[in-house]
């Protein structure tokens, strides 16, 4: 069972297309990903369900023309209209590296560490200038810190509250100093 804090928004569902269940979709997501038989994970009747693409097209740099396995007619596909899609927070490194801009996600979302739960700051905003992102945090005395946005160290991302737990190597905080 997939759980909403293994999860990830990477686009939208916005109309039909034609008779045969293809739906419009919009997403900054490498087309390759669903290519490569990655699933669009959408909340239907509450329960987050996998889907896979049938087949793909390219309408604009980040518009798609999708048909959903099983999913075969216009008025199936209808069922999915403006429903927001999701990915594995677990594939999203991997996906997400070649459009930083993704990672503004986590703006706002308060950073703990996992293992004493110990307030590390606030998320103020994403740096994507070099090679490995950084989370730039404002700390509860207002000192700014510097994180890598990297999945290795996220222990658990609570979506609903806007927190983030993190296991970050010894002497890591401390380089900030």
């Amino acid at each position: 069972m997939i759980r909403r804090e293994e999860i990830i928004p990477i686009g939208k569902f916005q109309k039909t297309h034609a008779l045969k269940g293809e739906l419009n979709m919009i997403s900054d997501i490498d087309v390759e990903y669903f290519k490569e038989g990655n699933p669009l994970i959408l909340e239907t009747d509450g329960i987050l369900v996998p889907f896979y693409a049938e087949t793909i097209r390219p309408k604009g740099s980040t518009s798609y023309l999708v048909k959903l396995q099983g999913v075969d007619s216009e008025e199936m596909a209808s069922e999915f209209v403006n429903k927001e899609i999701f990915m594995l927070f677990k594939d999203s490194e991997e996906w997400l590296e070649e459009d930083p801009e993704d990672t503004e996600y986590y703006v706002g979302f308060q950073i703990v560490k996992a293992d004493t739960g110990e307030e590390i700051g606030v998320v103020e905003s994403v740096e994507d200038s070099t090679v490995n992102v950084l989370f730039i945090i404002k700390s509860p005395e207002g000192k700014e810190i510097y994180l890598p946005a990297n999945q290795d160290f996220v222990e658990e991302i609570d979506e609903e509250h806007k927190l983030i737990r993190m296991n970050l190597p010894e002497g890591l905080l401390e380089l900030n100093n």
